[in-house]
Parts: structure tokens; sequence; C-alpha cells
């Protein structure tokens, strides 16, 4: 303080013709005593804080008679700058603190009077929080005093992690009544945690003790992360037990700064040229261990004691090869340049009131009203190139990232990894040295990151930390590590086996060359060789009465609707196309309609033969013979060819991918753009099957040998079992199995009609001759 006033004092740009004076007291790091201070210094006097208790109120009246101060520097404690605003408000003296950093302070409205050259503790915790979300430590835990320091930490640290998926494993606390208790709970704590990096916020007295609890647990591999209260501390740094523990601790620090001269400053001290100066005496004394002669007024109650202990000072001691903390300048942090920084802004702020222009701006009273309002405008660069300001009763957040790095035998070194300005963090990541003693970063999450073809599940009941990696569903992919939804494919793609990516998917149908497509094709082509067998047979024995009877010539085109059936299901095999759509349903049912109109007239012929036959009937035959039978085929077969013609005109099948089944392969099939126009194709045919299964039960009762009306209803019971079971059938199968039950159905009910009503005849033909006559058949 004193360097940077007579520094001023010897500018010729700031304050130019004027000096400034100063009172420094000690308050004996006691609320009340800076309290007392404060009051002699605004009613005008000053006093030391070298007696048993605070002087009465006739003493401070007794002792006034100074001219009031119009501001102070002062407030060691957050508490303290507390208390002294509270008596300072009223009066509107300005109070500027280097070292009271609770947030509570910048209330404006509270703390109208209040200005501080350090930081406020709201931005080094919030440090911290990007420094836990750049590392991706997911999982901390936290040790914090048990106080509102320790409990602003947490509440800054929760906020700033919000969003990020950071959460606390822990919160201890600690205080300083129940240090080795509360240090105990702590160590025990952190030793059964998962969490790898732990938050330390509590004054460097309880992290000592707090170290030496972990060291008797044996646990050396956290990475602590250090509030600006302890990661500078020389006692911590020395500590052997330290560098067992927390080696690789990161940290936040008050921003160094080099002040020029400071050293030269300190180093040419001496008490012949400071006879006044206590704490130099008293520094000399305990530096060198003599008695300088020559002390102040004040102190000679207690010469005597001094020398009957220690011998008298030659005078030719010096502090120019001194070494300790005292002259060590290297590392100016907290009170020495927030302490420069606030004469400065005193001196800026009178600097800027004594420049106006206008008003009665006496310099041997100083207005504080003026001194506040200029104080909360100071803007102006300090002697180093930083540009300083207030943001209320803040200034912006400045500080250095330091890191403890190993440095072999000797004690843990000190090492400047980075700054922070404001809310921008820079860092040096390589120069790091972590307490994994590697420059890998330390772990420390609760559920490791889900890797790409897997989401996160949270664990019910559990922080958001927490989770289980849930494989990706068919269809949907991750292709990120730590994805929370996943991504569902496009419909002409699917995912991977790995779910990681949408490949295209596969066209699938029923091919010539799969097992499945190779046993239709045989067991169709069975078909067809079996039913020119029969053919065959029939065109042999055609003068027999076996198969005469009946309308021979309907026999032969029933065959061959038959052969048809069994070749039209060859072409629902293979890839589908544009004209194999239209063919394939269009030979289906015209075949089948063909087949069942011949049973139909088979059935009808039985009937009016045995109705002619009966007296006043006979001309029944002659209006159904041959050439009525024969048309009569032929219109219920033009019904259905009109019907597809129709249809295939009109909105015919085509070949499109079936993308609502899920899977790699995407069938490849007919769809039906009209579903009318199948359903008149399967519903003309289910007519014409169920009027000839309604007239072959009326005829099932006339004379077995002649008629084979139990033979067409047997036949077209199971025709119509097999095509009521296929419609359910079709719709519930996926994909080319529903080709393949059409196929079937086309099959089954082709060799059901084949074997029902040529399989008694065969056999009669080619094993029971002797019942291919006309008398066997006419018999009853």
């Amino acid at each position: 303080m004193v360097f940077a006033l007579e520094e001023i004092n010897h500018s010729t740009t700031l304050l130019p013709g004027v000096k400034l004076g100063y009172h420094i007291f000690d308050s004996c790091v006691l609320p009340q005593w800076a309290l007392q201070a404060a009051m002699l210094l605004v009613a005008g006097d000053r006093s030391s804080c070298n007696s048993t208790k605070p002087p009465d109120g006739e003493e401070i009246k007794n002792s006034l008679g100074g001219q009031p101060v119009p501001l102070i520097i002062g407030g060691a404690s957050s508490t303290t700058s507390q208390i002294l605003c509270q008596m300072l408000g009223p009066l509107s003296i300005p109070l500027i603190s280097y070292l009271s950093s609770c947030p509570c302070l910048s209330d404006t409205h509270q703390y109208p009077t209040f200005f501080r050259t350090i930081p406020s503790d709201v931005y080094q915790v919030r440090t911290i929080a990007q420094l836990a979300i750049r590392f991706n430590w997911t999982w901390i835990g936290a040790v914090v005093a048990n106080n509102d320091y320790g409990h602003m930490a947490i509440t800054v640290f929760q906020e700033g992690i919000q969003g990020s998926q950071v959460c606390l494993a822990f919160v201890e606390t600690m205080q300083r009544e129940n240090i080795v208790r509360d240090a105990r709970q702590a160590a025990h704590t952190i030793q059964a945690s998962t969490a790898k990096v732990i938050l330390i916020f509590v004054w460097y007295t309880e992290v000592r003790e707090l170290f030496v609890q972990l060291d008797k647990l044996n646990v050396t591999d956290r990475q602590f992360l250090a509030s600006e209260a302890w990661s500078t501390s020389g006692d911590l740094l020395k500590n052997p037990v330290t560098k067992e523990v927390a080696h690789g601790v990161l940290g936040v620090a008050i921003r160094s700064s080099p002040i020029p001269g400071f050293e030269n400053y300190l180093r040419s001290l001496h008490p012949i040229n400071r006879p006044h100066d206590e704490f130099l005496r008293e520094f000399w004394e305990k530096e060198f261990g003599c008695s300088y002669a020559k002390f102040s007024v004040s102190s000679l109650a207690n010469m005597s004691l001094h020398k009957s202990s220690l011998p008298p000072c030659t005078g030719t001691e010096s502090l120019k090869g001194v070494q300790n903390l005292f002259t060590d300048t290297s590392q100016l942090r907290d009170i020495q340049y927030n302490v420069y920084l606030a004469v400065y802004t005193v001196a800026y702020a009178l600097h800027g009131l004594f420049s106006c222009p206008t008003g009665n701006n006496s310099m041997c009273y100083i207005n504080p009203i003026k001194v506040l309002l200029h104080i909360s405008k100071v803007n102006f660069t300090t002697p180093q190139g930083e540009p300083f300001y207030f943001q209320g009763a803040d200034i912006p957040a400045k500080y250095d990232l330091v890191n403890w790095q190993n440095t072999g035998d000797g004690p843990l070194k000190l090492v400047l990894i980075g700054r922070v300005d404001g809310l921008e963090l820079h860092l040096n990541e390589s120069a790091i040295q972590w307490s994994t003693r590697s420059t890998e970063v330390p772990v420390s999450v609760c559920s490791k990151s889900c890797p790409p073809g897997t989401r996160r599940a949270n664990r019910k009941g559990e922080p958001l930390c927490c989770f289980d990696c849930i494989p990706c569903a068919d269809g949907e992919i991750s292709n990120k590590t730590g994805s929370t939804l996943c991504e569902r494919c496009p419909s002409d793609f699917w995912s991977n086996d790995e779910r990681t990516a949408c490949v295209p998917r596969q066209l699938d149908f029923l091919s010539f060359n799969e097992t499945l497509g190779i046993t239709l094709t045989a067991v169709a082509v069975s078909g067809v060789t079996v039913t020119t067998a029969v053919f065959v047979v029939f065109l042999y024995y055609r003068h027999t009465p076996m198969v005469r009877a009946n309308n021979s010539e309907l026999s032969f085109l029933l065959l061959v609707s038959l052969k048809l059936c069994f070749l039209c299901s060859l072409v629902f095999i293979g890839r589908p196309s544009v004209w194999s759509c239209r063919f394939q349903q269009a030979a289906f049912g015209i075949s089948f309609v063909l087949c069942v109109s011949c049973l139909q007239v088979k059935t009808i012929v039985v009937l009016v033969a045995f109705r002619s036959a009966r007296p006043g009937a006979e001309a029944l035959m002659r209006w159904f013979g041959p050439g009525q039978q024969r048309g009569s085929v032929g219109l219920f077969t033009c019904i259905q060819v009109i019907i597809c013609i129709i249809w295939l005109s009109l909105s015919p099948p085509v070949p499109q991918p079936d993308l609502d089944i899920p899977g790699l392969k995407v069938t490849l099939k007919c769809a039906m753009t009209s579903v009318v126009g199948f359903s008149l194709v399967l519903g003309y045919i289910g007519l014409l099957a169920c009027t000839s299964l309604l007239l072959a039960f009326l005829a099932r009762k006339l004379p077995d040998n002649f008629n084979e009306a139990k033979l067409i209803t047997f036949s077209m019971l199971i025709f119509c079992a097999v095509w009521v079971a296929f419609v359910p059938a079709y719709v519930s199968s996926p994909g080319k199995y529903a080709v393949t039950v059409e196929i079937f159905a086309i099959l089954a009910s082709s060799y059901g009609l084949l074997f029902c009503i040529f399989a008694p005849k065969c056999f009669i033909i080619l094993l029971r001759p002797e019942k291919n006559t006309k008398k066997h058949l006419m018999a009853r």
C-alpha cells in the first residue's frame, strides 16, 4: 500500500501536485477491531490494537481531533466487510476490500458503498464447473466448508453444470471446530466413492488435515480441484504428506502480476529511514535477531523487554541478501496485488474528482459521496497494462489456473497452466501433470459413455450421470458416443448389425434358387406331370364307359384347367415385374374359374340326366346338351376374363418393395393397388365354388356308380376349406411368405380337385377293369 502511494505521489500525470496521505491500522484479524479502527478513521483519529480490549466511548471521544478520511481500504474477510458496510453505508463512505470475495457483497442495494479488487467467489466456482465440463468429469465429489462460503460454492457449481450431464457423487462438509472428525469422515467417503475427481472448497488448514487422513487410508489416486483459498498455499506445497496424496492438483488462483520496482523497494527498507513504522521494526527484530535502538514513542513501553532478550542492531543489516516470503515478489497474489489495485483505484477516482471543471472540490475536505460516484466510474489501465473497471461492486473475473507438479525429490511445484478472463478459459492442457502421473486426463464417471449403437437409459432413483446402455432397436442407429436417443433409418434403409449406420435394404423375393422356391416348383411340376398322366390315361381309355360317363369332353377340359392351375403357380416365383404381376393374377383367376365351371356344369349334367329320366322330362336333356354345356363353361369363364381385363386395365398390381415389414431384407412383391379388383376375382371364384358345392350336395343321393356328385362334393369341400384358410394366412404372412401362402393354396386346391375326382376313376380304369363296364355303372 505504501509503495503504491509513494509511486502515485511521484507521478507527474496522476494527481499532479497532490500528495496522498494514509492511516494504517492493524485489525488483528478481528472484526471488532476493524470496526473500531473504521470508527476512529471516520471520526478523525487513529489508534492501535495493542491493548487487551476495545476502548470505551469516553476514550474514543477524548482521542478525536484529526481530519476524517473520505474512504477506507480494508475488510480482510467478507464478514468484516459486511460489518463495516453496515456502519459506513449511512455515511456514504466507500469501502474498498482487497480480500472479501463473498457473492453476497455484490448486492449494491444492500451494500451501496462497497467495492472490491478481488473477484467474487461465484466466478471461481463457475471456472471449476467449466473445467469439469471441459474434461468430461461427470461424476464429482465435493468437500466444502460448513458455512455460507461452502454452501454458496455448491449452489453455484450446480447452477454451472446444469444441462451438461455433470453430477455430484457426494457432498461432505467440514467445520473448523470439528476438523479432525470431519476430515476423517470426508476421507472415508472419498475412499468409498467411485468419483475420481474431488472439488475442495475449504480453508487450507482443513485441507491439510484432510490430506493427512487420506494418507492414512492410502488414497493417492484422486484428482483434486482447488479453490483460491488453498491452491497457492506454500504450507501445503511443502508438506510431505501433500506430495503423496495431492500431486496433480488443478486449482484456481488470484491472478498474479509483477509490480515493477516493488522488490527493490522492499529490499531498500530500513528502520533508520522509517522510525515510526512498528511493523518494519517487528519484522527487523525477527529477521535479524537484534533490537534497534531508535524506536517510535509508542513502542517505548516495550523497549526494556526487547533489550533484555535481543542484542542491539549494528545498523549494517540489510534486506538485499534476504530470501524469504517477504522479499519474494515472483508470485504476487491475493493481498499484495489487490491492495496495489485498490490504492490506484482511489487515486484515479480522486484524479477524476479534482479534474471536474465545476464545483468546489476543496482538497482540504473531500466529499465521500463524490468519491463514491467517481469510484463507480473508474476505468483505467494499470501500470501492468491491464484494463481495470468495476461492474457494480465487482471487477471482471481474472484468475490464474495452476497445477501442482512433482519435481522429483523436492516439494511440489506450482506451475501456471492457464488463465481465465471473464468467461473465457485459456488452458494449456499439454502442460498439466495429472494425478495419474501422466498426460492422460483422469476419468471420473458414474457410467461410461454409451458406445455407438446404443443409447442411454437413466436408472430409476439415481442421478442423470448414472445410466445403462441399451442397444438400439432394429431399424434405429446411434453413430455418436453417449447418444440419448436412437435415430430411425429412412424407409428404404435399415440398421447394420452394430446399429451404427443405415445401409440400403436388400430386395428379397421368392426365387427359383432358394429351397422354398425349388420345393414349390417341384410340387407344381409334379402336379403338371400327374395331371398329364391322368390326361393320357383318359385319352387312351376314352371309349370305355368310365371315361364316357358324365361327359368326357368336360373331363378333358377339367384336366387342362387343372394343368393350367399348376402352371400358373410358377408365375408367382421369381423377381416380380410389371407384366408378371399382371399375368399371374389373370392366369390364376381364369384357370380356377375354368376349373370350377367344369365342375359346376358336370354337376348340372348329373342332375339334369336323372331329372330327364322321370316321365314327362325327356325334353330337359335336349335343352342342356353338349353345346349348352360348352357354352356354359365359356360364359362363366368369360365373365372372369372381363373382370380381369377391367381390373388390370384400370389399376393393375405393380412390383413394389414392402417397406412396412421390418428387416434388412425388403420383399419385392406385386402390390395390389386396387383391393376391389382382387376381391372380385376371388369372390367370383368363391361364388362358383359355393354353387358347385350346393348342386353337388343336392345330387349326393343319386346312384353311386353312375354319378360323381359325391366326388365333386368332397373336392369342393377341400377347395373351399383351402381358400377360406388362405385369407387370414395371406394377410398375416410377412414379405415373400404371403406369396408362398398363395402358391400353396393354388397347389393344395388343385391337388384336391385332381385326386378327389380322378383318383377313383383311374383306380377302376387301371386296377379294376372289370368294373369299367356299362352294366356295372348302371347298376344300383
